[in-house]
């Protein structure tokens, strides 16, 4: 079931806009309904005004009106596999649950895979919201 979303993740990496640090990112995520959204950043010359690839594949499945993730896969052009920044870890954990499997990939087939909550231990959720 992984080498769909590293498919997916690898097609629309392509398409990540990343003119000024040349490193491009793609993002597949499958929803609950086992359908695939993808994201890649996109980068703005105003810094830190670009979005991550995690980020938009998570504003696409929301758009589709699906709030869960299943299981992601995130690929870039690096030596080894890179993990989703601090924000993207968040947003994971808001729509993903924390066994959720996360693979981390090098266009070059190296892969990690962490669970949700092993990327963000003692993440943000409503329960410290107090209602």
């Amino acid at each position: 079931m992984k080498t769909d979303l590293r498919a997916a993740a690898l097609a629309v990496r392509e398409n990540a806009h990343a003119p000024y640090s040349g490193f491009k990112v793609g993002a597949a995520l499958r929803a609950a309904s086992g359908v695939v959204y993808t994201g890649c950043n996109v980068e703005n010359i105003a810094y830190p005004e670009g979005t991550c690839a995690e980020a938009g594949a998570i504003a696409a499945m929301v758009a589709a009106g699906e709030t869960v993730i299943a299981q992601a896969y995130v690929v870039a052009g690096s030596p080894l596999p890179v993990t989703p920044c601090g924000g993207c870890r968040q947003k994971l954990a808001e729509f993903g649950a924390g066994d959720v499997q996360v693979t981390m990939a090098t266009v070059e087939g190296a892969e990690q895979t962490m669970s949700v909550a092993d990327l963000l231990p003692g993440a943000f959720d409503p329960s410290f919201l107090g209602r």
